[in-house]
């Protein structure tokens, strides 16, 4: 099949091209041309910015796909230009939302039925904390509107794996590889929980090759901390409680994918896959996502909020004033 992805170069997008190539499907990017691109060579490049509305889609006129996977659309205005710029000439759009779409979090565990955010306003063009969920919500409903059962939207838990440049995940297997003892959040009893990037991809090449029209939640496998870390190899764990974390003013940058199973957030670390699995998401061990980001990022120049130093400094204190 003809796949058109609308984005495809830097993580998420580029394990999608790699696994369209694997099925043996002919792929066509859409990108600014702004990221840097190690993408085969049989990928046909197409450049064009949806921010700009229909004008920006120029080069994707008189062409027809089997499919358009949506990876980089974060806004309506992005997202309503492709939408209906593409509405007789692609077979299914598949949009890749996220978790943060929906508005009670705090439940376990987090289905598809679940309550989502208020839609934003069409015209919303910025991107924050606060207008993320909200935002994914309308373009959701936009795909939905304009494709009816041709719609397929993915909202992943936080993807993980090689090429992840947003420095999350990558902090935990970059941290355990330096070994010694190792700030670790909570009590090791709240959960962790992440989707690889590479089986939404394949997911995602399932969901195209068999038609497959709804929504999905994607998610791996649900780690307690204590369990996790074991996963990542640290031998030397020093738990360290909310209380304390947030008198050292250690949250979420500091320590990313650590939310307390007790937070008006927990849910986000309990998302129900029951239904992607039933059409045939396959998970990778946890272990697996671990060595092949931890080969990945050893050579990616990372940066994290967390420096050795301060993370020496926190432990240094806890052992001089232990509760």
């Amino acid at each position: 099949m003809d796949i058109l992805v609308l984005g495809g170069t830097k993580f998420v997008g580029r394990h999608i091209v790699l696994a369209f190539l694997a099925a043996g499907h002919r792929v066509t990017v859409l990108t600014r041309g702004q990221s840097a691109d190690d993408l085969p060579a049989e990928v046909e490049r197409l450049r064009g910015d949806r921010s700009q509305g229909p004008a920006g889609l120029e080069a994707l006129a008189a062409r027809t796909w089997a499919a358009c996977v949506d990876v980089s659309g974060y806004t309506p205005r992005q997202v309503r230009a492709s939408a209906e710029a593409l509405r007789g000439r692609v077979g299914r759009y598949l949009f890749i939302s996220t978790a943060s779409v929906y508005a009670t979090p705090a439940g376990h565990p987090v289905r598809e039925s679940a309550p989502l955010f208020p839609p934003a306003a069409e015209d919303i063009t910025d991107v924050t904390n606060e207008t993320y969920g909200p935002l994914k919500v309308t373009c959701e409903g936009i795909v939905q509107e304009v494709y009816g059962d041709r719609a397929t939207i993915f909202r992943p838990q936080i993807v993980a794996g090689p090429y992840d440049h947003t420095a999350r995940y990558p902090y935990w297997p970059d941290r355990a590889s330096r070994g010694g003892e190792t700030l670790l959040p909570g009590t090791g009893q709240d959960h962790v929980q992440v989707i690889d990037a590479r089986d939404l991809a394949r997911f995602a090449v399932k969901a195209v090759e068999a038609g497959v029209g709804s929504v999905f939640n994607l998610a791996g496998p649900r780690l307690t901390w204590a369990e996790f870390a074991r996963v990542l190899g640290i031998a030397q764990p020093v738990w360290l409680d909310e209380a304390v974390l947030e008198a050292q003013g250690l949250g979420f940058q500091e320590l990313p994918l650590y939310i307390p199973d007790s937070s008006e957030y927990g849910g986000l670390m309990d998302i129900s896959a029951e239904r992607a699995q039933a059409a045939g998401l396959t998970l990778t061990d946890p272990a697996v996502t671990v060595r092949d980001t931890r080969e990945w990022s050893q050579h990616a120049h990372l940066s994290y909020v967390l420096t050795p130093e301060r993370e020496a400094e926190v432990l240094a204190g806890r052992r001089e004033n232990p509760a």
